[in-house]
């Protein structure tokens, strides 16, 4: 089964793939995971990607799809896997229709977590983290024990930089963006609006409502 994860900033996204990976048994991969992997085996495509962002530049189109494809190719996603941030652009999309043939996967589910900006600029501005260990707290939902002291190590929280309206505001803009031709691109498809703003395990029921029967339909292949 292959599930592509789209969402804004803020919604919960990462949350909600580890979960579905839990779930089916497949990995969650993101874009960020494929490009250190790369880097950390010291291949051909991840000295390409360290010397791009050595240099502030942006990752282009043709080398983030010769690493999907890298990343596909491995033994762990032989019975699925599910893509958080790629595809980013419709010629991604349009390169990824065409692995997935190649590589003998089904077309896509596509998941798109639908979250208001009003109620993202509130979740993400109420957002702590922990310098030390780096785990994230939310005022709103998630709050520490003791307040403003991270509950694993007693280290005082921080409020990033980028975590203000203004900032936020102008992240969810490029999302929108970027993303909105995406969406539209598989709407014709196996295509899943989820409202996320809701308890993360209540957006989970509603993903596996979704999910479930399909993917009992594979296991019983």
């Amino acid at each position: 089964m292959v599930i592509l994860l789209f969402g804004p900033p803020g919604c919960g996204k990462g949350t909600q793939a580890s979960s579905i990976s839990r779930l089916l048994g497949i990995p969650a991969i993101s874009t960020g995971e494929m490009f250190r992997a790369e880097r950390a085996a010291g291949t051909a495509l991840g000295e390409k990607v360290s010397e791009i962002l050595a240099q502030g530049g942006l990752v282009g189109d043709e080398i983030v799809n010769e690493v999907v494809a890298s990343r596909l190719g491995k033994a762990d996603c032989r019975v699925g896997f599910l893509l958080d941030g790629y595809p980013r652009t419709i010629a991604q999309a349009e390169y990824l229709d065409e692995l997935l043939k190649t590589l003998g996967c089904p077309a896509p589910a596509i998941l798109h977590l639908d979250v208001p900006d009003a109620a993202l600029v509130s979740r993400l501005t109420a957002r702590r983290q922990c310098p030390a260990c780096g785990r994230i707290y939310n005022l709103l939902h998630q709050p520490p024990r003791t307040e403003g002291i991270c509950d694993e190590d007693g280290k005082p929280l921080v409020h990033r930089v980028d975590d203000n309206e203004e900032v936020i505001r102008m992240r969810l803009a490029a999302y929108h963006e970027q993303t909105g031709p995406l969406l539209t691109y598989y709407s014709s498809g196996d295509f899943h609006r989820i409202e996320g703003d809701r308890p993360p395990r209540e957006v989970l029921r509603s993903i596996e409502a979704i999910l479930e029967p399909a993917h009992a339909t594979v296991s019983r292949k």
